[in-house]
Order: structure tokens, then sequence, then C-alpha cells
């Protein structure tokens, strides 16, 4: 009881030093909020001294800064390593908001804001469940941060980092808040994390944009082609015809798609939050599959020709795709990213020119349920929440997680406590007040307990 009266009674303060990073417009994606990265790597470095860190500092990398910080309570205790990013996507569009998107508004139980859960609102979950429990005389482990400006962009910059600084980085087992939970009322536990594979794609024509009438249906439209190569990715059963593709897919258990099937799901309710009348994916498989244990493949955007107000008739001279995959364990990024540009340099007609180059990726991630810290995370969990954690996978990815284990040889725990209906990386992000102070007493909870 004591961890939530502590909690109940430094709220205000709380959610104030997570305002002051909001209000930061941290956004990796463009070079134009450089010095907001900076910014906000500071306020971090002050957060965490005033939370009870030893020392914290801001480190430099080949790109955006990481914030390092330690508390040191015994060269001999387990040491906790935790990992979070303080930068944030672009806002846009800014007319789907309802507030300023970097000026954090209280409505309805929840925090309104770019960031106030991914991964500023999680973040400062996993700091000031350290300052509770060191507060409280609860914390008998060493504690790590590593906070980086550079997920959102897929982290080019923290492998060298780790590798450079490995010694620095040292500890037991990384924790990580910046997954969700199956739903409000069903607490549970990350243990699987889809990698990523991700491209941009260049079609190009004509040497200029022609008359639509003069030399329509005489020359190739690279629009048109960039279409129909995209679309001919997914078969009429939802299979990706990327020759190769599926040659190191994990095939998940009978025993874990029973698993799978035992978590509560309701297709109308999930339809009616995101405003579709039907899904779609794989055959064979259930909409929980599709996105968590199967791979997948998007278009993220697409463009070409005049898009502005009005009609111009062209045939354009370029076109333009960014896409990415889903993958599962097994899945190597690096080879199904070279399989991509193979396949879709071949299936290209002589007529159009075609540049495929790739970008981010990561591989994915599974985390063993009978390893000791995250034993500690599900009793935790169940403390904060009142009932004990599912074991679920998760469609999304952080490519770093899998690197850490590469570089650092270490096991990451996702102790995460985001929700579908937060919208990250959409409008309107949101985060529920309640489950703020439900993650800062987990986290509380499990430093009660590991030692």
């Amino acid at each position: 009881m004591f961890i939530k009266t502590y909690i109940q009674t430094h709220r205000e303060r709380f959610l104030e030093e997570l305002f002051s990073l909001i209000r930061i417009p941290s956004i990796s994606a463009k070079q134009e909020h450089k010095q907001d990265m900076d910014a906000c790597a500071r306020q971090w470095v002050k957060i965490l001294l005033s939370s009870g860190a030893d020392k914290a500092v801001v480190m430099p990398t080949a790109g955006n800064p990481v914030v390092y910080g330690e508390k040191i309570v015994s060269p001999g205790a387990p040491t906790v390593l935790v990992y979070a990013h303080y930068d944030v996507m672009p806002a846009e569009p800014l007319e789907k908001w309802d507030s300023d998107p970097f000026e954090p508004e209280i409505r309805d139980g929840r925090i309104w804001a770019r960031g106030a859960d991914d991964d500023k609102g999680q973040a400062m979950i996993q700091v000031k469940g350290f300052e509770a429990a060191l507060k409280l005389d609860l914390l008998r482990c060493n504690v790590k941060f590593l906070l980086e400006g550079e997920e959102e962009i897929g982290s080019p910059s923290l492998e060298a980092f780790c590798t450079q600084y490995k010694e620095l980085l040292k500890a037991d087992v990384i924790l990580v808040s910046d997954t969700s939970m199956v739903s409000p009322d069903i607490p549970s536990l990350t243990t699987g994390l889809r990698g990523l594979a991700y491209w941009n794609v260049e079609v190009t024509g004509p040497n200029r944009d022609l008359h639509s009438g003069h030399f329509g249906g005489a020359v190739a439209n690279p629009a048109q082609v960039l279409c129909r190569l995209l679309a001919d990715v997914i078969d009429a059963d939802g299979r990706i015809t990327i020759p190769g593709f599926y040659d190191d897919v994990e095939n998940v258990s009978p025993a874990e798609r029973e698993m799978i099937s035992r978590i509560p799901f309701d297709e109308a309710k999930y339809k009616a939050s995101i405003g579709v009348e039907a899904l779609a994916g794989e055959k064979g498989y259930s909409t929980l599959e599709r996105n968590s244990c199967r791979p997948s493949f998007d278009i993220c955007g697409i463009w070409g020709g005049y898009t502005a107000e009005g009609s111009k008739t062209v045939l354009p001279s370029k076109a333009y795709a960014k896409v990415s995959c889903r993958l599962v364990p097994h899945q190597d990024y690096h080879a199904i990213s070279q399989l991509f540009i193979d396949y879709l340099t071949k299936a290209a007609p002589g007529s159009v020119n075609i540049k495929v180059t790739p970008a981010h990726g990561g591989q994915g991630y599974v985390c063993p349920i009978d390893l000791p810290a995250y034993k500690v995370a599900e009793k935790a969990m169940g403390i904060a929440f009142g009932k004990a954690p599912l074991a679920v996978r998760r469609g999304g990815s952080i490519p770093i997680i899998s690197t850490f284990e590469q570089v650092l040889g270490i096991k990451t725990v996702l102790m995460g406590f985001g929700l579908e209906q937060n919208a990250i990386h959409s409008p309107n992000e949101s985060f529920l007040l309640d489950f703020f102070d439900k993650g800062i007493e987990a986290v509380a909870e499990f430093y009660r307990e590991y030692n």
C-alpha cells in the first residue's frame, strides 16, 4: 500500500516532469528538430538525477545523443538495464488532432499528446517506478538507464554505441516499457516481437512528366507499373509471393496456437475501433496469429504525378513508395531485404527503371517465460493490476532488442503498459492516467522482488 501512497503523493510532480518532456518536439525523422533532440536529452538528465540516479550524462553518437544514467547500490548486486527512447513520431496530419500534440492535456482520464504513450509516458513509468523503489528502500539491485533518440528511425547509431560501451552497459537483464497489453482488463507481458525490413522504391519512366493525351497508351505509366508490382506481392490467399520468403519462417506450435486462441478477442469490437467492416490476411490463421506470429507486407506510402488541387492531365515521370515487412523469428531481415530487391527488380518491365533502396530493419525477438526476471515481472504486474498477466506475442518491432542480445548478450523483459486504443503513431495519441499509476507501481514491485 505504501507504494500506492508514494505514487499518489507525488503524482502531480510526476506528470509535470512528463509534460516537460512532451513539450519538446523531439522528432527524430526531421532534421529541423535536431536542437529539440539535444534539449530533450538534457531534460532527461535532470529528471534522472532528481529521481535518484547517482550519475546521468548525455553521450554523443553518430546521430542523436544517448542519455546514460546509473544507480549502483552494490558492486556485487545484480544489475537491471532500463532501455527507452525519447524521440517521437511526427505529429502530422495536424488537423486530425483535437488538441496541440506538444501541449499535453488531461481529458477523460487520459493524457493526450504525442509521446504520451510512445515512449515518453512509458519511459517515465520506468524512471518513477525506480524512484519509488529507491525512496521506499525497496531497491536491492543496481539500475542503469539507456535512453536513445533514434528508435523511431530504426536506431541506426545504437549498435555502434553498445559495441563501444559494452562494459559500461553490462547488466543481468534489460527492462523495457515500449509495448502494449491485450486490453484494459487483461494485463499481459510481451514475449515476442516481429522483425522488420523497410524499403524505398522509385520507378522511373520517361525523362519528364508527359501530356497524357499525347502519350497516354503509348508510354508506360510509372505509377501504374508500381501499383501493379506491389499489388502482386500478396496473392489471393494473403500470402507473400516473394520466392524464398517463407523458407525460415518459424511455424508456431499447436500448443502456442492454442494459447493464442484463449486470449480474449472481440472481432466486432476490433473492427469497430478502426472503422472497417471486414478483416483480411493470410488464409488459415486467426487475426491474433496474423498480427503477431505471421509475417506481413504493407505499402506504407505511395505517390507520384500531380497531387495538388485541381486537375493536371499528366503521365508522371516517376512514382515512389515506402514499403515494409514485419518478420517472425528466424527470418533474417538482411536476407529478406535482398530477396525483395531481387524480386522487384526481376518483376519490373523493361519499359521502366526501378530502384529499390533498403532502409532500416531488425530481427525478431522471443523472451523465454522461464527467465527469472520474467517471473519477477509477472508477479509485479499481478500485484499492480490485480490479476496474473498473459504471455503474448505482439506484432510490432523494436529492432534494437535483438541487437542487445547479439551485442550485449542480455535477454530483455518487455514490461509494457500501452493499449491499442492509445493510438501511438497516430493523431490523438493518449495514455490512461490509471495505467500511468499502475505501471509505476508494477515497476516498483519489480524492484522489490528482483535481487
